[in-house]
């Protein structure tokens, strides 16, 4: 009696040990960049992100499931075994995501003989400012909304040296700047909505998948959610700071703040 009433005990305290939560503290190995890497404890909806180093730490149970995944990976399951629990470590080493894209062929195949190749290509080589000895620009190029305040910064320069002139014929210049001053401030308006709706882009692409498995919603909300995350004056500011757990935390606020908005 006395030993099936230890065997009980010690049954029931090894589950009680297995059933609780405690840190684990893991590793990503990589041929590429190991840093901010999703890391989501699918079981316990929990996450976080890998540092420098791959490396990371996030509560877990005996048979919870990991999913390490990031836009240069392949995402990776992984099963919390009784060994990974006790050891309280775990290693996971993650493929490289690769596209690889259809062949296309365009124009005509060529063959390898290059004096045959050089007969049957039509058209002529285009000529580039380097050809010429012309200064070039090789920088991002700019959107219509940035040509047009450039522009109207330049023709702001110009219209200060015209105002010496006409100041001395005492001609109302007020009206003037107005007009100016005006047109300015609404390109400049156009250039950050520009650029905030290339960044709500690019936090969509990167998020969404992993974000949703996570925290349910309905698709035809899920677009509405990322506009009222944008809307905050905060989104800008948090999502260009290259830091994933905090973006992750501010979508996951802003997530329980629009369920609340949905109920009430």
């Amino acid at each position: 009696m006395k030993r099936i009433f230890a065997f009980l005990l010690t049954f029931f305290w090894v589950i009680l040990a297995f059933s609780q939560s405690h840190d684990l503290s893991g590793t990503v190995l990589s041929a590429v960049n190991v840093e901010n890497i999703h890391v989501i404890n699918k079981t316990q909806q929990l996450f976080t992100t890998t540092n420098a180093r791959g490396e990371f730490t996030i509560s877990v149970k005996v048979h919870d499931t990991l999913v390490f995944s990031s836009i240069q990976h392949k995402p990776q399951n992984v099963v919390v075994s009784e060994s990974v629990f006790k050891n309280k470590t775990l290693v996971v080493t993650l493929e490289e995501q690769i596209n690889v894209l259809d062949e296309v062929t365009v124009g005509k195949t060529l063959t390898g003989d290059l004096l045959a190749d050089i007969k049957n290509t039509t058209g002529e080589a285009p000529i580039n400012f380097y050809d010429v000895g012309i200064p070039g620009y090789t920088g991002k190029v700019a959107t219509q909304s940035e040509r047009r305040l450039s522009q109207a910064n330049g023709e702001g320069v110009a219209f200060k040296t015209i105002m010496l002139q006409v100041l001395s014929l005492n001609v109302p210049v007020e009206p003037i700047l107005n007009a100016i001053s005006g047109r300015t401030k609404v390109l400049k308006q156009h250039v950050a909505l520009e650029q905030k709706s290339e960044l709500l882009h690019d936090i969509k692409v990167k998020f969404s998948t992993m974000f949703f498995e996570l925290h349910p919603l309905d698709e035809d909300k899920q677009n509405e959610f990322f506009h009222f995350c944008e809307e905050d004056d905060r989104f800008v500011a948090i999502c260009t700071s290259n830091n994933d757990l905090e973006i992750l935390q501010f979508l996951e606020k802003k997530y329980e703040k629009y369920l609340e908005n949905l109920n009430n």
